[in-house]
């Protein structure tokens, strides 16, 4: 059972770093005139780099429907697909 675990959190890490050297998916360098790529850049606008998958999605789908208020997120996020969020959100979680 150990080691069907370890197997598992290492095909992960695998997985996580392919992603993370990958390109982004289309769509997400849009992303980064708004959100800052650099730690060392101070603004108002979230960080999406190393944010939580799961949270990103979420906030993507809220922006699209409705449910989240914003200036122009709610705009953009109808322009995904469900497939298209999740690759964003897997590409952005995955960097550093």
């Amino acid at each position: 059972m150990r080691r069907a675990f370890t197997a598992a959190i290492g095909c992960a890490s695998i997985a996580a770093a392919a992603v993370a050297g990958a390109e982004p998916p289309a769509g997400a360098a849009a992303c980064s005139g708004c959100h800052a790529a650099s730690p060392q850049v101070t603004t108002p606008v979230p960080r999406l780099a190393g944010r939580d998958r799961a949270e990103i999605v979420r906030a993507m789908q809220e922006f699209r429907s409705g449910a989240r208020a914003g200036t122009v997120m709610d705009r953009i996020a109808r322009g995904f697909t469900d497939a298209e969020i999740q690759a964003i959100a897997a590409w952005y979680a995955a960097q550093r």
